[in-house]
């Protein structure tokens, strides 16, 4: 990949797309299936924010039921079957344990066992899947004996069993959006991370005609055209419209709501489930294995601010440590035992319910011409899971808009890029099998993060041994920094370490780790010292947890 802003010469798109997370993603990507011409930028880094600070979760939106949203859990459910056939090396079934207590009502098994029903029915395709082995069984109830000894330290006061259902775990969100943005490449589409939209161009007309766009990494401004932009800030969703507000009639405002997750390596759980638990105020909290370490999250509050002094804080923290020791296990998990913590903002649509915890994931894609700006679509609210079919349906309306005859969406019927396996289990033995010069771990890892691309990492290391060091219990090795910064656009290295690679997702992986790292990316990005220096603080700073009230950090992400 290549970042297009470097060489743009006055051409014009036919989209431009604002914003690079798993929105801005698969609008880029379905529109460049549909023939358009389309540019991409996105501020940071593909992916930078919220697309990062998921629960590592493809689901259903199981809660969702109990607020009659019908159809939006049924659009999640053949959504998450379409992920799991277009990405089957990110996506694979996972069980999820719901403890059962006495009370409050909504956690009576009896109750759970109406909407586990319906949650059944409304994935009654669930098993038309490419690959067998991601086939999901129906739900089932387990005793609270059964409950105690799969996994023995969800609380025993009051729990009466547990129902066991099956959702999808998402291995690495950041390189499943990266998979989406290479797809919109392999289709024509030009892309940039590390781009600021500055303001808009406007013609004599007043209609908007493309957007003023900095190279951050470079301070050149352009102005790149287009005749229909299609504004994917998430958070920032409004923010990037008041840009254009003087020139509009009236301009929705989004709320925002905070989550943030924490991780440790204490053991919570077996590792086999992910374990749901109720606060004390009837909302729930999930417990969620991910490479031998447990995510917990997440919270839900509201924000009132600016989403780019969002900080991660240490109150937070403590917040869902004690939500998690008034619900689940000993009560004795404590503010030492977080590894690394990361979280940021979700975007609301305005007219929600007042409680965010109880607030749709719903989207809404809005033709900014009702406010007097033509040449401009918003899009407000969603989820991860939906991202794909919510850019089919905003092609609806670009196309439209360019009086095209509207095109058949084939986004769900194509592997996404380097993803194009049809039996993860035959193709992980394949790997093994033809590779022998390398540890399992290592195979292992390449061959789900990096699916059919692996082999192109493995090649690099082959060529320099020293590119064959491994990096961590993961099997990681430095061939990917190489490959991150050549292949994949990485331009920092929180790009590197966060986004591309999981160096240092768990937490900091030590000064030694990020210098050896800065040291193998340094003359691919034409770093000197001081550059170097900078990179390592700018990481440090990210992965620092607060500690004290005063020092919230810059979290690896800014939003949800």
């Amino acid at each position: 990949m290549e970042r297009f802003i470097e060489t743009y010469k006055d051409e014009h798109f036919d989209v431009i797309v604002i914003g690079g997370g798993i929105t801005g993603a698969s609008v880029a990507y379905e529109a460049a299936t549909r023939g358009l011409t389309v540019a991409l930028m996105e501020k940071r880094d593909f992916s930078w924010a919220t697309s990062a600070v998921t629960s590592k979760l493809i689901h259903g939106g199981l809660r969702y039921l109990a607020n009659g949203e019908f159809s939006l859990v049924r659009e999640s459910l053949r959504e998450r079957l379409v992920l799991e056939n277009i990405a089957p090396n990110f996506v694979y079934p996972i069980p999820t344990m719901i403890a059962h207590n006495t009370t409050p009502l909504k956690n009576n098994k009896w109750v759970v066992k109406a909407g586990m029903l319906l949650y059944d029915m409304l994935s009654y395709d669930k098993n038309r899947t490419w690959d067998p082995s991601k086939r999901i069984p129906v739900h089932r109830t387990i005793s609270r004996q059964a409950v105690l000894q799969s996994e023995p330290n969800v609380r025993e006061t009051g729990l009466t069993g547990a129902s066991v259902y099956y959702d999808c775990h998402s291995i690495f969100p950041e390189r499943l959006t990266l998979a989406f943005i290479k797809s919109a490449v392999a289709y024509g589409a030009r892309v940039a991370n590390h781009v600021l939209v500055e303001g808009f161009v406007f013609d004599e007309g007043k209609n908007i005609t493309g957007v003023k766009a900095r190279d951050i990494l470079t301070g050149n401004l352009h102005d790149i055209k287009g005749s229909i932009i299609v504004n994917c800030g998430g958070p920032w969703a409004d923010i990037v419209l008041g840009m254009a507000r003087a020139k509009a009639d009236g301009c929705a405002t989004l709320r925002r709501s905070e989550g943030i997750h924490i991780i440790t390596g204490k053991k919570l759980i077996s590792g086999k489930y992910v374990v749901g638990a109720m606060t004390r105020s009837g909302r729930h909290f999930f417990l969620i294995p991910w490479r031998r370490h447990t995510i917990i999250g997440t919270t839900d509050k509201p924000f009132v601010g600016n989403p780019d002094e969002y900080r991660v804080t240490r109150q937070s923290i403590l917040e869902l440590i004690d939500e998690v020791n008034a619900s689940f296990g000993d009560g004795k998990l404590s503010y030492a035992d977080v590894l690394h913590t990361f979280g940021g903002l979700r975007p609301l649509v305005e007219n929600q319910t007042e409680e965010t915890y109880k607030c749709s994931r719903k989207y809404e894609i809005y033709d900014n011409a009702c406010d007097g700006l033509k040449g401009l679509i918003t899009v407000e609210g969603g989820k991860y899971t939906t991202s794909r079919k919510l850019a089919e349906n905003c092609l609806k309306i670009v196309e439209q808009k360019l009086e095209r005859k509207p095109g058949r969406s084939v986004t769900a019927g194509r592997h996404l890029a380097g993803c194009d396996i049809r039996d993860m289990n035959t193709f992980l033995d394949t790997v093994r099998r033809d590779n022998k010069d390398f540890d399992e771990p290592t195979l292992e890892y390449l061959g789900r993060n990096y699916g059919t691309e692996y082999a192109a990492v493995l090649n690099l290391a082959r060529e320099d041994s020293s590119l064959a060091e491994v990096l961590n219990e993961d099997g990681e090795i430095m061939a990917q920094v190489v490959y991150a910064v050549t292949r994949e656009m990485a331009r920092t290295l929180p790009d590197i370490v966060l986004r591309r690679t999981g160096i240092a997702t768990l937490g900091h992986p030590g000064e030694q780790m990020l210098r050896k790292v800065a040291a193998v990316a340094a003359p691919l990005l034409d770093w000197d010292s001081d550059r170097i220096e900078k990179e390592i603080e700018l990481t440090n700073t990210l992965l620092r947890i607060p500690d004290d009230e005063s020092s919230g950090h810059m979290p690896r992400a800014q939003h949800l």
